[in-house]
């Protein structure tokens, strides 16, 4: 195959006009789209047993294969349709590949959803004689609703970073463009195909022609349940820190209980890691950590029904003691050149050497309050110094958990006493004692800066962990 492309996709779903567009794609002398190539029920078409030489089991078996047929015997440059639900093993190949041409087909989602619920209340995909056409009114289901426009939209996110991380770019078609001759034979273009249609193809009709409020039962209340949606993420709350890793090494197993420790820096580790060590009345000092992922899989492959956990902490309790162990209090663990740019470029108000008597309560809420306020800036991408673990949003950092081994359970820390011994527990400790909970971290306790302030401050810094984890106010 000359040109750019040595076959094509059709990235759509249902009902937003595929079959349409499938139709004038083969009226091209010089393109052959085959369907739902990769629909997991059948191969191409309903009721087709085969496609270009394979059967549906052998294309199964490598989905490959059916790609290679595609590209090898079609009329001039071949493709097929493809939708979210379809074959996923195919999925990277595709987009991966270059010379692979994305055609992504999209539609208003309140009409693919009114257009889908009437299919499926008159069984009728496909019209080809008015005379036979199927009238239906639907009832509108804001839950089904949300989860229809939620799958679109994910599945087009995903696409469209995909091809953005690979350099390429697809061919876009709204379903209103599909009426366009000129724009179906810059599609053949795009596809290095030197003809053109002189008029569209007429045999397919549209099924469903009338306004939304003639096609629905509940009109008004689609209408107010539409207003209710925030189809611009207006509400979203903006992310800016990179995507983290798991910090697989410093996981904390226990010594023969079969528990996975995965911290949250700035959390209450220490206690947690004395309450997994009290298990098998062990040395803290003992319990194995530090392995890599192979070590990591492998101990869990060993420890059949294993589980897995992390502790949370308030993020003002988390701030505070990420500022005091990590900033302030010049000693092991301090980020000592962090700590000078804070003093010395955002003006933090901490002393240039050792605490002394000059440093007091007042003080100590001035600087924490000045801290807040770089976090802020700092987990925006306003600095240029690191998103350190220690205060990065413990979303981001579950998050990173995540692609590794999400954890089975996720506790609050002051909620550590009754639902560690529960998982404790569930492996076989029936025993288990609670957890100390975590002394004061710095000069001053937190509860003699804390006020309204403070947790303002820390609310804006921390929103995404006050939404994702439904933090109240700390006192």
């Amino acid at each position: 195959m000359t040109g750019n492309f040595d076959y094509f996709v059709v990235f759509a779903e249902m009902r937003t006009g595929s079959n349409f567009l499938e139709t004038n794609l083969n009226a091209f002398d010089g393109i052959e789209c085959h369907g739902e190539a990769f629909n997991p029920h059948f191969i191409g078409y309903p009721n087709k047993t085969e496609m270009l030489g394979l059967t549906q089991a052998e294309r199964d078996e490598v989905p490959e294969r059916l790609i290679g047929a595609v590209k090898g015997q079609s009329r001039g440059i071949g493709g097929f349709r493809y939708f979210h639900d379809h074959d996923p093993r195919i999925l990277d190949l595709m987009l991966d590949d270059p010379r692979c041409a994305k055609i992504i087909l999209t539609r208003n989602p309140v009409e693919s959803y009114v257009s889908w619920k009437i299919a499926q209340a008159t069984g009728q995909w496909k019209l080809t004689n008015v005379k036979r056409r199927r009238d239906s009114k639907i009832t509108f289901d804001p839950a089904e609703f949300e989860l229809h426009v939620g799958r679109l939209q994910a599945f087009q996110v995903f696409l469209l970073n995909r091809l953005q991380a690979a350099g390429q770019t697809g061919f876009y078609l709204a379903y209103e463009d599909l009426q366009s001759l000129e724009v179906m034979n810059g599609l053949a273009r795009y596809l290095g195909c030197d003809a053109r249609l002189e008029a569209l193809d007429a045999s397919l009709k549209k099924q469903n022609p009338e306004p939304l409020e003639s096609k629905v039962e509940n009109f008004t209340e689609m209408e107010r349940a539409l207003a209710g949606l925030d189809p611009f993420n207006l509400t979203r709350t903006p992310n800016f820190e990179p995507r983290r890793g798991a910090a697989v090494p410093g996981f904390v197993s226990g010594a023969r209980a079969p528990l996975l420790y995965m911290p949250v820096r700035s959390g209450p580790e220490a206690e947690v890691c004395a309450w997994l060590a009290a298990l098998d009345a062990v040395p803290v000092e003992t319990l194995p950590t530090k392995l890599n992922q192979k070590a990591l899989r492998q101990w869990m492959r060993r420890k059949g029904g294993h589980r897995r956990f992390t502790v949370l902490r308030h993020p003002v309790a988390r701030a505070h003691a990420a500022f005091c162990d990590k900033i302030l209090i010049k000693g092991p663990g301090c980020y000592r050149d962090i700590r000078r740019t804070l003093r010395n470029f955002h003006k933090l108000p901490i002393p240039q050497g050792e605490l002394d008597e000059s440093y007091d309560r007042d003080a100590h809420r001035q600087a924490f309050a000045a801290f807040l306020r770089f976090l802020k800036a700092n987990l925006a991408g306003q600095t240029g110094i690191r998103m350190d673990a220690h205060w990065a949003t413990q979303a981001a950092v579950l998050e990173g958990l995540a692609d590794f081994a999400p954890p089975d359970m996720v506790v609050r820390e002051n909620e550590m006493a009754g639902y560690l011994t529960a998982l404790a527990r569930q492996v076989g400790y029936s025993k288990a004692p609670a957890p100390l909970p975590a002394p004061e971290t710095g000069p001053f306790p937190l509860a003699e800066i804390y006020d309204a302030e403070i947790e303002a401050l820390t609310r804006d810094a921390y929103l995404r962990d006050y939404l994702t984890f439904g933090f109240g106010d700390w006192a």
